[in-house]
């Protein structure tokens, strides 16, 4: 699987280069600078990008933009975006055109190998990785009395966090050490008190739910 890869701290981009060639990654570039990422993604088609959102020479969101117009010339194009802090606006950016393969994590996940590969692989096999924390935020921002998120039992909550982050029922089921089929019933209820349309397949109903709680910003 090839990646490019931009990053500009050197010390965290040699990093991340040896961290997924051990995990059997092929780097096809590793960049510092936006103009660079940019001229890396249409020229080598990779499997996937994962891309610092702040890299030169403006240090605001170049990365993110570039990699949103690799998307715009390749849809689907697998990206991973890492931030140092929480911002909801790259996540929507991200999730704007309903794709999936996207990932939006913060830099500390970096530290967890097993976490971060794992968010590599499933945005590269057309899936969908957010960061915990992105996820908090938005469920806080819809858990007022009058929103449909305030009628989640805790245990409901629990299951919704983990279902955008894009962990399939059986990944779910195995973290909370309980039965698949109890997440299937779960997760059927998180859908009914959601509104939203019933899905098995992993990535839309990620989609479905990032959009539902983003909605009416």
């Amino acid at each position: 699987m090839r990646v490019v890869l931009a990053e500009d701290l050197f010390l965290l981009r040699d990093g991340l280069v040896r961290l997924l060639e051990a995990h059997g990654f092929e780097i096809a570039a590793a960049v510092e600078s936006g103009p660079e990422l940019g001229r890396a993604l249409a020229e080598l088609d990779p499997d996937v990008a994962v891309v610092d959102v702040r890299l030169p020479p403006t240090h605001t969101d170049e990365g993110l933009q570039c990699a949103l117009e690799a998307r715009r010339r390749r849809p689907g194009l697998p990206v991973l975006v890492l931030s140092q802090h929480v911002e909801q606006l790259y996540a929507r950016e991200l999730l704007a055109d309903g794709r999936g393969a996207v990932g939006y994590l913060l830099k500390d996940r970096v530290f967890d190998a097993e976490q971060f590969v794992d968010a590599v692989r499933r945005v590269a096999a057309g899936g969908t990785a957010m960061d915990p924390q992105v996820i908090q935020q938005l469920l806080a921002r819809k858990s007022g009395d009058d929103r449909p998120s305030a009628r989640l039992t805790p245990r409901e909550r629990e299951v919704l966090e983990e279902m955008a982050q894009g962990r399939s029922n059986a990944a779910i089921a195995g973290k909370l050490v309980v039965t698949e089929r109890a997440i299937a019933k779960h997760t059927a209820n998180i859908f009914a008190k959601l509104g939203l349309e019933v899905s098995d397949d992993d990535n839309r109903r990620v989609l479905a739910v990032l959009a539902h709680l983003d909605h009416g910003r």
